[in-house]
Order: C-alpha cells, then sequence, then structure tokens
C-alpha cells in the first residue's frame, strides 16, 4: 500500500487540508493512531471503538474535530486502494451503527482497511505481535486516552450536578 500525506490541524476546513472525499484520515494518539474516512462536509466516519471510554462504541460519523479530539489530522490517500471517493463512503456508511469492536480483529484501522481495499487488516495489530514494545507503548496509550476520558466525564458530570443543584433553587 503506497500512500500519500497531507497534515494539518483539526480546526481547519477540510478544503484547507485538501482532504479527498473517502480519504482515509490519521490522528495520532499516545501510542497509536486512530483511522476513520472523510465523508465530506467536515465529516468523520470512524469505529469510535475505546475512543471515549473503556466501552466501545460503534461506528459513527462525526466532525473532524470530533474525530481528532485535539489531535493533529493527516489524510493518507493509497494508490492501490480499489474503492475512492464516494464508493468508500457508501461502504463506510453501510456499517454505521455497528457495534461489533474488537481491538485485535475489528478495530478502527480494520474499518478503513475494509472500505478502501475491501480486507479488514491493521498494521497498528500486526506490529503488536511482532514487537511486544510496541503492544507496551500502544497500552500505555490507550490507559492514558481512558483516563482523560474518565476525568472528562467526571468533570462534565459535576458540572452538570451543579447546575442541576442551581436550577432547582
Amino acid at each position: 500500500m503506497s500512500s500519500s500525506e497531507t497534515s494539518g490541524s483539526f480546526d481547519e476546513t477540510a478544503a484547507e487540508h485538501g482532504f479527498s472525499l473517502g480519504a482515509e484520515v490519521v490522528t495520532r494518539r499516545s501510542g497509536y493512531e486512530h483511522h476513520g474516512i472523510y465523508a465530506g462536509n467536515g465529516m468523520v466516519i470512524h469505529y469510535a471503538g475505546f475512543a471515549k471510554s473503556l466501552h466501545r462504541g460503534p461506528i459513527e460519523e462525526v466532525t473532524l474535530a470530533q474525530f481528532a479530539g485535539g489531535y493533529g489530522v493527516t489524510m493518507r490517500q493509497h494508490a492501490a486502494a480499489r474503492f475512492i471517493g464516494m464508493e468508500a463512503v457508501r461502504r463506510a456508511r453501510s456499517r454505521l451503527g455497528e457495534d461489533r469492536y474488537r481491538l485485535l480483529t475489528n478495530n478502527c484501522e480494520h474499518f478503513v482497511s475494509w472500505c478502501l481495499f475491501g480486507e479488514a487488516r491493521s498494521s497498528q495489530v500486526r506490529a503488536c505481535l511482532v514487537h511486544p514494545g510496541v503492544a507496551l507503548d500502544a497500552l500505555k496509550g490507550l490507559l492514558k486516552a481512558y483516563v482523560s476520558a474518565e476525568r472528562r466525564r467526571r468533570a462534565s458530570a459535576f458540572a452538570n450536578s451543579g447546575l442541576n443543584t442551581s436550577l432547582a433553587m
């Protein structure tokens, strides 16, 4: 799979990135990469997986900013992709709502690979199996992401409980 990459921060428009419809978009997290399909109009289809908590999430369509989660975004275009443009987006949308995320066998990278190539593969999983140090780094990154998501959830719950209390008075 040869690919070309374009980078940008999540708050720029997709046109400024040069993002192409149906292209793979990637955001580098702590210890791993998160993958999605650019669906146009600033939207990305991705497997939420463990992005929000330890509870797996479904395939969903979100804004580019939500997908990025505060990280930079890179676009990868694959010259050898079987499905490109709107055809890749249609494939991604055909699985919206699917909730069968599995870290090692059905993750966000498997999903994007299926959308573009018709085969579910993950180079990150392959690297983790071959190099245990890579797996340890990925595990640390996932744990860090979970702790961060849990802190945001608790802060939001606390803020909402204070708001509800003040509204009740």
